[in-house]
């Protein structure tokens, strides 16, 4: 039986989520300092795959077989493009700008449907995906360092994120969310291992308790991101998830010294604002995150 709905819940389940996911961020961030962004999608891949083989036992090996491998793979290439673009950003950004523009994926996914579902949007969600794209210019800068080529990632990590959300879309149809949540991984792990042909490099053994880590840590956070989007509608309890913002801001201050100037903040507002405005305005219509590994999930 389905959890009632409870909001209160919902919310307390996607804060703490919020808060682990910007604990993920200020990980990667690190690991970035030591490996190449190649073995961090790896092991964030390949963790997030061995936390979910226990519970595929459990129910039974045969739920994932499929008839859509063609979606599973779009699905799941669509994702780790998005993976790859957001631990890049996180390197070479502030965090908080970095997890700002991947948040940005609410803003792109009406565009991808209409070209792709060919789904009609309200009037006005497209005032508040208006609103998103003035704050995301404010964060790039216009006329200092426009179209820099890590914040033209950063926003690539959203355009990839929407695109995996809009294959979700189409994949729930007909298949359960086990197997989606499975084959991207599977996915994910498969193919961000063959970089380490010619990307590897052997961990400090400090590093490997840090690697560890961020797979547990962003694995409980799609966890009680999952949980709270059962508690409540995704209009109710998604614009929680914009905590995480927050979060990687009090972090990205206080281990690295990172302060946003005036024009990144008014575009952070502008950012947030749009983005519930768009989950409110869109409500079970936008997948919920929780379909989708957000922030290098």
């Amino acid at each position: 039986m389905p959890p009632q709905h409870n909001l209160k819940r919902g919310a307390l389940l996607m804060i703490v989520s919020a808060l682990l996911f910007s604990m993920m961020g200020a990980l990667i961030k690190h690991l970035s300092l030591h490996l190449p962004n190649e073995m961090t999608v790896f092991f964030r891949s390949a963790m997030g795959l061995v936390a979910l083989l226990p519970w595929i036992g459990r129910r039974g090996f045969n739920q994932l077989k499929t008839q859509k491998l063609r979606g599973h793979l779009t699905r799941g290439l669509a994702g780790l493009a998005a993976m790859y673009c957001y631990f890049y950003a996180i390197a070479h950004m502030s965090l908080a700008e970095a997890t700002l523009l991947n948040y940005s994926t609410p803003l792109f996914v009406p565009f991808i449907a209409v070209l792709w579902l060919h789904e009609k949007i309200a009037r006005k969600l497209w005032i508040a995906i208006g609103i998103g794209f003035i704050g995301i210019l404010l964060i790039l800068k216009p006329g200092l360092d426009l179209f820099t080529p890590v914040a033209l990632i950063g926003v690539a990590s959203g355009m990839f994120a929407a695109l995996a959300m809009v294959s979700i879309r189409r994949l729930t149809h007909s298949e359960p969310a086990l197997r989606i949540v499975f084959y991207f991984s599977a996915v994910c792990t498969v193919v961000s291992a063959i970089p380490l042909f010619w990307r590897w490099q052997m961990p400090e053994p400090n590093l490997w308790a840090l690697l560890l880590l961020l797979g547990a840590v962003a694995s409980l956070a799609q966890l009680l991101l999952t949980r709270a989007y059962s508690y409540a509608p995704a209009a109710e309890v998604g614009p929680f998830s914009y905590s995480t913002v927050v979060f990687a801001a009090i972090a990205g201050w206080m281990w690295w010294d990172e302060l946003p100037d005036m024009l990144s903040f008014i575009g952070a507002v502008l950012v947030c604002l749009a983005g519930i405005l768009t989950i409110r305005f869109a409500g079970r219509r936008v997948a919920p995150p929780a379909e989708v590994p957000p922030p290098g999930s």
